[in-house]
């Protein structure tokens, strides 16, 4: 696999799991729940994890069109 494609990929894992660390961490907001994170820790790391995400995603994207 070209190393373009390996990190979209991966960006496009981290994207998903990002995704679902922001979604729990909203449910533990309005569900009140007292989680180790806290709501605002599961969705900031969500929040940045999906950042990160996209930086990748764009990077494999130039990497693949580069070759």
């Amino acid at each position: 696999m070209a190393s373009g494609r390996t990190r979209s990929m991966a960006a496009r894992v981290a994207a998903v799991l990002g995704f679902l660390c922001g979604v729990l961490g909203l449910l533990a907001g309005v569900t009140e729940h007292v989680w180790k994170l806290g709501s605002t820790g599961w969705f900031t790391a969500g929040a940045l994890l999906t950042l990160l995400a996209v930086f990748a995603l764009i990077d494999g994207a130039l990497a693949a069109q580069h070759r």
